[in-house]
């Protein structure tokens, strides 16, 4: 970490850090970087206000879309699905997005580790929504999907769940605190406090009458610098993002991903969250923050409607074939589970096995599925639905070319 560069911040400081590296045995002494508690909106440019007004609009859109649809909640699977393959990505661990869709229909014995790890954010996430739809948010939350995100993996310890006890190094190629991008506080007191300081900020944050934009992106710094846990800040900071807009009543469904378009930006996304403790320079910081809020919404509100087509293309298809009964209810349910099992269809519909398995093999007939290679049982998917899933979004494309050029 570059002390000149952060030694000088108008939104934090440097705290001494000494310990011993549990790899080698070897004293260090270093500092790490300690954010102050957040308060009142900073001023913005007129620039960033207008990106704030942009990505509220979008959002609204967003919101609007999901108003008319008869049930949402069909949409929040495949979103949420896209978002836990992608922010998982940002953190190293890749999974294809195709077996996060079709992971139900997978064998528990069969998934790789990086696929269990990418569930997990799925597990995690929902605990998170139906948390928040009786309660407030709280520290013991973050805790609780903490654990949930770490299960099964390397970092499933005793410390799971907990406010880190142990300093942490960001970006370090060689593991040592000493060649880290960025080294967040110690743990202690005091890192718990600013842990709380942050909770009760959001919490007051819609009584304060704060923007929600502007809110959830210092919200979104703030646990980042802070880095509360031992594994999955990441993760988690960007689900807090989510969180915030539902609290806010911004949103009334989870149905923005925003992760990809972070993703396709990693390094800008990373020197951004770094150049506010750095300068104090909230402006630039929530432009890109908020210009990927208004990209996100506008690319789930697309891929919403795409869905929806899907849909009742697939409605209008069964109705001129002359088919009749629970095929339609089935054909509804791709949308939200573009892979299929007859087994899962008979549960999922209550019909008996025969029945799902004549409903099924009619759909493959009406090109609405196709049959593919199962470990050990007939799986069938619906290609329409995984193009509009899993195609990149057109920021995304366009970001790469801009890499390739």
């Amino acid at each position: 970490m570059d002390l000149e560069r952060f030694g000088a911040s108008p939104v934090g400081n440097l705290v001494p850090l000494t310990g011993t590296d549990g790899r080698t045995g070897d004293s260090y002494s270093h500092f790490g970087f300690a954010p102050d508690p957040l308060g009142d909106l900073p001023p913005l440019s007129n620039t960033a206000w207008s990106t704030v007004a942009r990505a509220s609009h979008a959002l609204g859109r967003l919101q609007q879309g999901a108003q008319l649809v008869p049930n949402p909640g069909l949409l929040r699977r495949p979103t949420l699905r896209r978002e836990a393959q992608s922010t998982s990505a940002l953190e190293g661990t890749f999974a294809p997005l195709e077996e996060v869709l079709a992971a139900d229909v997978i064998d528990d014995r069969s998934r790789s580790s990086a696929l269990s790890e990418v569930l997990n954010y799925v597990r995690a996430a929902e605990l998170a929504f139906d948390w928040i739809s009786e309660r407030d948010i709280t520290v013991s939350l973050f805790g609780e999907l903490q654990r949930t995100l770490v299960e099964g993996t390397t970092a499933d310890t005793r410390e799971a769940g907990r406010i880190r006890t142990i300093p942490v190094a960001i970006g370090s190629r060689s593991g040592s605190i000493y060649d880290a991008r960025f080294v967040p506080m110690p743990p202690g007191p005091t890192l718990e406090a600013g842990v709380r300081d942050l909770v009760d900020w959001i919490r007051n944050s819609a009584a304060q009458g704060r923007d929600p934009v502007v809110a959830a992106a210092m919200a979104h710094y703030q646990f980042e610098t802070l880095h509360p846990f031992n594994d999955g800040n990441g993760r988690l900071g960007r689900l807090l993002i989510v969180l915030q807009l539902l609290l806010e009543q911004t949103l009334s469904e989870p149905l923005l991903s925003v992760s990809p378009w972070f993703e396709a930006r990693r390094d800008a996304y990373q020197e951004a969250l770094a150049e506010v403790s750095a300068t104090g320079s909230w402006d630039e910081w929530i432009t890109f923050f908020a210009t990927g809020i208004e990209a996100s919404a506008i690319d789930t509100a697309q891929r919403m409607a795409e869905l929806l087509a899907i849909q009742a293309s697939y409605q209008e298809r069964i109705r001129q074939s002359g088919v009749t009964g629970s095929i339609r209810d089935i054909a509804d349910l791709l949308v939200d589970t573009p892979y299929v099992t007859v087994s899962s269809i008979a549960r999922t519909t209550g019909k008996t096995y025969q029945a799902a398995k004549n409903a099924l093999e009619k759909l493959v007939q009406l090109g609405i599925l196709e049959e593919v290679e199962g470990p050990s049982v007939r799986v069938f998917r619906a290609p329409d639905v995984l193009r509009a899933t899993t195609r990149p979004s057109d920021s995304a494309q366009r970001q790469s070319g801009d890499r390739r050029s």
